[in-house]
């Protein structure tokens, strides 16, 4: 009960300090919030002994542009306005960079949380050296040798004790890496099958630790993204990620992974299956001729 009252007490010395440096009188601050004047009141009553509800808070936070976890007493840093915005969203260029190790501290700072992932493509760490080179060929020459050491540490990482890594990905987008559709036009049958059989055995070995769901990309879409935990979310747009590390922040975007999920149309336990099924029609498509188009080439794996 204590720590109840201490917390309502720092809300409201906290939403003070709000109002006070918008500059509004309490009559505009709550109308810019969407509150009406008598709720403000309200919570700014030493009588009141409650907090309000998440939605209130998280409207104020959004509007005054302040972190909830700031509102109430969660986090001891930060200040009011663009300072809060610097921590709560970070915008990290270089995303492409061989120098690159972000990913690898991030995971490591996430050790022992859920690590939810959509990929661009495959998941990094199912993905044959063959098939890195051949994403990366048009880079620097250093960058294909980067990404697969990352992907290997990606691995490593998986593989260890207690480790819990959801991957979610649209069903059409597995089928077209099998299929050499779209980006994978210039992959040769015989290295996607390889791909293939590679995740379809690492997806046996590593489950149920790993669990690569499939969504109808019909009904659902999503940018790649990775929830590390409670920790941080980062949105990968090609050269640069945008990093959030505020609680409110993190659970918008793992309510929407969830989301993806219950809406799965394949369930880890059956992607395998669906991998090797995939698999041998490539193979039976190549014994036919039918693959010998797209083998023929627009060159080798560089």
């Amino acid at each position: 009960m204590v720590k109840k009252r201490q917390t309502v007490e720092v809300f409201r010395e906290r939403l003070t300090a709000a109002i006070e440096s918008s500059g509004l009188s309490r009559a505009a601050f709550a109308e810019r919030a969407g509150l009406d004047r008598s709720t403000l009141s309200q919570l700014l009553s030493h009588n009141n002994d409650r907090l309000p509800r998440a939605e209130t808070i998280a409207a104020i936070a959004a509007r005054e542009q302040i972190s909830v976890d700031w509102l109430l007493g969660i986090s001891q840093e930060g200040q009011l306005g663009a300072g809060v915005l610097a921590q709560v969203l970070e915008i990290e260029a270089g995303a492409g960079s061989p120098a690159d190790a972000r990913l690898a501290r991030w995971r490591a700072e996430a050790a022992g949380y859920k690590i939810r992932y959509v990929p661009t493509t495959l998941p990094d760490f199912l993905k044959t050296e063959e098939v890195i080179r051949y994403e990366y060929h048009e880079y620097d020459t250093r960058l294909p040798k980067v990404r697969i050491e990352q992907a290997e540490e990606g691995l490593a990482y998986t593989r260890q004790p207690e480790t819990d890594v959801e991957v979610c990905t649209s069903i059409q987008s597995l089928e077209e890496f099998a299929l050499g559709h779209g980006i994978w036009s210039g992959l040769p049958a015989a290295v996607r099958a390889a791909q293939l059989d590679a995740a379809a055995t690492l997806m046996e070995e590593l489950y149920p630790s790993f669990r690569w769901f499939l969504f109808d990309g019909l009904q659902r879409y999503s940018v790649p993204l990775t929830i590390f935990g409670p920790k941080r979310a980062a949105i990968y747009l090609g050269d640069m990620y945008f990093v959030f590390n505020s609680t409110e922040h993190i659970r918008v975007l793992t309510q929407r992974f969830d989301d993806l999920i219950r809406h799965a149309v394949v369930q880890p336990p059956d992607v395998t299956a669906m991998v090797r099924k995939l698999r041998d029609d490539l193979e039976a498509a190549a014994k036919s001729g039918n693959g010998a188009a797209t083998d023929e080439a627009r060159g080798p794996v560089q």
